[in-house]
């Protein structure tokens, strides 16, 4: 196996729990984004036109929707003999087997696949932001630093840093401390979850924190340890767009920040591509009736309504006379004639009745999850079928095949919900 000077280990296996039922029945690095594109798509890309040819994905939390979507990397010329894209699951080792219990553990867990590469550098990154980043140059930073890790950081409103770890530096730089959501923070240099490590410091610490921490965690444990060890720590300041889209709002908010007509994140720049396992699709068509403003259309969707601030994934079909405003709606969907929908989000392959109304109402939060549903947004679940006919009002969440029955007087107010066919959390 032949020496790379740095590889990543991009950790995907989260659950993502504050996205309510769109992460149900997939990891939140699997979510569609921006139409055609999934999550993950972003750090992916960004390691390859960072010349980054090693990737290590962990995955965990329902894997089979992001195991088919990376393959075996050929949408970022990943397929290769030497290093290319792994997925990294956990496994029986020995007598037993044991889940990732943290961000360190699961690096932990997957030493001996660094160790084949035997790399100068770990480049450690989540699978759930959305944001470009040349990572070959933090990398030159750490390397002109002399750094033991270096950390990429954001500067943040001062107001929100007590919400984030934040990483207090001297004006070279050099982190001297951590503060896990500071009540008080002293800087507004938010931890971004994007490091960079000796490989030699790495491997050390550990497997010295695995024996301290079952959960051993990156931010709260390796960092701090690293910092009391006297360790050399740099801050990475890095200044584009870059959003956690970890809320129901927040990945809504994103996604209508590529459709303004300067967008603040332009998906579409050459020198920059991102990149995604898409099949062929047909063109998209637009019906003669049809009205698009200010929207993304995929390919292959069919627009015979009209179309205002959305983002339409791949083969949707938008029928006449219906109105889907301030929406995302993903792949494979059918918007019957006559709908109405404002501020939804539909996941693949929902079904929506003719003259279905969804999204009108008052603004009241979710009586089962108010903390995930509370921002005016109504969401349905992947394959979730709405009869002919229904209104259901704001922050609601309808999920699985429902039928007129399931409505009292054909409506679900705002904040209500109707499940059907799931155990698992809204």
């Amino acid at each position: 196996m032949r020496k790379k000077e740095m590889i990543a280990m991009l950790l995907a296996g989260g659950q993502g729990s504050r996205l309510g039922i769109l992460t149900e029945t997939k990891a939140k690095p699997a979510l569609s984004f921006g139409g055609k594109y999934k999550i993950i798509d972003f750090a992916m890309s960004n390691c390859i036109n960072s010349d980054v040819d090693t990737v290590g994905v962990l995955t965990q939390y329902q894997p089979l929707q992001l195991n088919q979507h990376i393959g075996i990397g050929i949408p970022w010329d990943l397929d290769r003999r030497n290093g290319g894209v792994t997925i990294l699951a956990p496994h029986v080792k020995g007598d037993s087997g044991e889940w990732y219990t943290g961000t360190a553990n699961a690096i932990f867990q997957n030493i001996d696949f660094i160790s084949e590469y035997n790399p100068d550098y770990v480049l450690i990154l989540g699978g759930d932001h959305i944001y470009k980043m040349d990572y070959s140059k933090m990398l030159s930073f750490h390397k002109k630093s002399k750094s033991d890790a270096t950390v990429a950081v954001q500067e943040v409103p001062m107001e929100e840093a007590s919400r984030m770890g934040i990483m207090n530096a001297n004006e070279l730089d050099q982190i001297y401390e951590f503060e896990e959501k500071p009540a008080e923070p002293k800087s507004n240099l938010a931890s971004m979850g994007i490091y960079i490590f000796s490989w030699s410091v790495l491997k050390e610490a550990l497997a010295k924190d695995n024996e301290i921490h079952p959960d051993s965690d990156f931010g709260k444990h390796i960092i701090p340890m690293l910092l009391e060890a006297d360790k050399s720590l740099y801050a990475y300041r890095f200044n584009d767009y870059w959003k956690d889209v970890g809320t129901v709002e927040s990945y809504w908010m994103a996604n209508m920040d590529l459709i303004q007509t300067v967008p603040e994140f332009n998906l579409y720049e050459d020198f920059w591509k991102i990149y995604t396992d898409s099949d062929h699709q047909p063109p998209l068509y637009t019906g003669p009736n049809s009205e698009v403003r200010t929207s993304i259309l995929s390919e292959g969707c069919e627009v015979m309504g009209k179309v205002y601030n959305s983002v339409i994934g791949p083969d949707v079909i938008i029928e006449e006379g219906a109105v889907v405003q301030s929406s995302i709606i993903m792949g494979n969907c059918i918007i019957g004639s006559g709908a109405f929908l404002d501020r939804c989000i539909l996941d693949n392959s929902c079904v929506i009745g003719n003259g279905a109304v969804i999204g009108e109402g008052e603004n009241i939060p979710n009586v089962e999850r108010p903390q995930v549903y509370d921002s005016g947004i109504t969401v349905l679940g992947e394959s979730t079928a709405v009869p002919a006919g229904v209104k259901i009002g704001k922050n609601c969440v309808v999920y699985g095949i429902t039928v007129s029955e399931d409505y009292e007087d054909l409506q679900l107010a705002s904040g209500h919900n109707i499940i059907r066919g799931m155990e698992g959390d809204l």
